[in-house]
């Protein structure tokens, strides 16, 4: 018999199942099971997955947050992009524009920020390095990350969603202090 033909009796599901399609169904309902309980496991006990607010805003009040961040925790300029070293505990607010991000940060070790993400122009993606830390960046939209940095040393912001022609330069930095 094949596919191709109708089946020789019209009531299909009163056929007997062999035993070796009976283990594989079960076994692909066990496996089912494992992933299905594992994925709030290694939500709440992974250290890869993070726990993100997403809310709707506008870039022209993104920006101004960003500029009054600025203005209030400027340190020095590299590049002619500001640093800025905010208070731990405080919210710090990056903006990703086409090809930039902008400001860079200073942050201290094992102090926790929360940092708004939100992009002007087109959707960016923040990629953080060498910690493999990925979050799309819309316009429109603003993502909050509690971040806790545990190392210190200079980590490079990579978009990883195509932005246009100079989307190979859009790097930002995050300087973390002891």
């Amino acid at each position: 018999m094949s596919s191709y033909l109708p089946p020789a009796e019209r009531i299909w599901w009163n056929e007997p199942v062999g035993k070796t399609e009976i283990v594989w169904i079960l076994l692909a309902f066990v496996w089912c099971l494992i992933l299905f309980f594992m994925m709030p496991y290694w939500h709440m006990y992974g250290k890869q997955n993070l726990s993100n607010e997403a809310y709707q805003t506008t870039p022209a009040k993104h920006e101004a947050n960003v500029k009054a961040m600025v203005d209030k925790y400027k340190v020095r300029e590299e590049a002619g992009i500001p640093v800025v070293a905010p208070p731990p505990g405080s919210d710090v607010y990056l903006l990703g524009r086409i090809w930039q991000w902008y400001p860079m940060l200073e942050l201290q070790k094992n102090q926790s920020y929360r940092l708004h993400l939100s992009s002007l122009d087109w959707q960016h993606g923040f990629s953080l390095q060498p910690v493999n830390i990925n979050i799309q960046v819309l316009p429109g939209y603003e993502t909050v990350v509690t971040m806790t940095p545990d190392q210190a040393g200079e980590y490079t912001i990579v978009c990883n969603e195509y932005c246009g022609l100079g989307h190979h330069t859009m790097l930002g930095k995050i300087y973390v202090k002891e």
